[in-house]
């Protein structure tokens, strides 16, 4: 199952990507990367043992004007990329990663941000016999983003350009099977890029945008489903239904602000809490009591980013009903949504706690 959304989240940026029917200047860039795993729990600190390297591929697609999205953006690129990665670490050992992305550009096209979307797969998953050390892949196929933020410049030598900067990249199955501490690194990273084409391909000012943008508040539901598994492994996999409903103010082209709330039925949390109450004595500090409810209600203020039919989602909560006392109060989601129809939405997300995720999130909603 976890196959399925990592699969259908990277389908769903292809199937964006697809739109543009248009021939396009295209590039290849190729870097080498090295860097330091950022432990973000002490329960990850024998996973760090050296500094993990790697190198990475890329196919890119410029833009030129040709769609209003492009001029807004001011002409980004989008492209496929592959990267490996040996985390220097015996239980760790290699991952390799597939994703899509879109570069973005900034200071005179100078400095490049890039934000990719893939995933995983991992040479040495987590094993109770044989390799029970590895609490951050539960799984072989997981979730893998990076972010890269870049000083670019192009056709230094003929049509050969060099690219450098800073790379975050995260692996992590989303908490469908524990365990899933995941794994954050942040490298830095140097490399080349080659032009295909002599020229770069844009048309200033084809396609005229409005300066203003104006819309009234509109009301969102989004119903996230998925399977998850408690921090504990064994305990099993189960079905879960968050309900959002939220209002959004489009305060420009680019931009919405978010207010609403979450219902989350966790069903792992149902199995989690017969856990403590049976493993745990009454006077330890992971003890609860086995009838408390499992549900939560959390309200969360977001922003969405609109690019052309796909917009990226980022919400920052707080749980106001929580008997169950697990994990923070304070909960994040990140994802990516693609409109059907004017009114009509999927996606696909992460939901966390820092940077512990609980879940991977298929969406489907409707925003009126």
């Amino acid at each position: 199952m976890n196959k399925i959304w990592n699969w259908a989240l990277l389908l769903l940026t292809l199937f964006s990507f697809a739109q543009e029917k248009n021939k396009k200047a295209t590039y290849l860039d190729a870097q080498i990367f090295r860097g330091n795993i950022i432990k973000h729990a002490d329960y990850v600190g024998h996973l760090i043992t050296g500094h993990p390297d790697g190198f990475m591929v890329s196919y890119n697609w410029k833009t030129s004007g040709l769609k209003e999205w492009e001029l807004v953006y001011d002409y980004p690129d989008y492209g496929i990329s592959y990267h490996y990665i040996d985390f220097k670490n015996q239980y760790l050992g290699v991952n390799h990663a597939i994703g899509v992305h879109y570069n973005f550009y900034f200071l005179k096209r100078n400095l490049m941000f890039r934000i990719s979307q893939g995933i995983g797969i991992t040479s040495n998953p987590y094993d109770k016999e044989t390799n029970n050390k590895n609490n951050a892949f539960g799984t072989r196929v997981m979730d893998n983003t990076y972010f890269m933020l870049q000083y670019k410049r192009e056709n230094i030598l003929g049509r050969l350009g060099l690219q450098a900067g800073l790379m975050l990249d995260h692996f992590s199955n989303g908490r469908f099977k524990a365990p899933n501490s995941g794994i954050n690194t942040i490298a830095f990273n140097l490399g080349l890029n080659y032009n295909f084409d002599d020229a770069i391909l844009v048309k200033q000012g084809s396609l005229p945008y409005p300066k203003t943008y104006r819309e009234r508040i509109k009301y969102n539901f989004a119903f996230r489903t998925g399977i998850s598994e408690g921090p504990v492994p064994g305990l099993g996999q189960r079905q879960f239904y968050h309900l959002g409903l939220y209002a959004d103010k489009r305060i420009g082209r680019k931009s919405a602000l978010q207010l609403g709330t979450d219902v989350f039925f966790s069903r792992y949390l149902k199995d989690y809490i017969q856990f403590s109450s049976v493993v745990f004595p009454k006077e330890h500090k992971d003890y609860t009591e086995p009838d408390v409810d499992y549900k939560r209600v959390g309200l969360f203020i977001g922003h969405e980013l609109f690019i052309n039919k796909l917009s990226i989602e980022t919400q920052l909560g707080y749980y106001v009903y929580k008997p169950f006392n697990y994990e923070t109060d304070i909960y994040q989601r990140l994802g990516a949504k693609y409109y059907l129809y004017k009114n009509l939405f999927i996606g696909l997300g992460l939901k966390t706690h820092g940077g512990r995720a609980e879940a991977i999130e298929a969406t489907l909603g409707i925003r009126l």
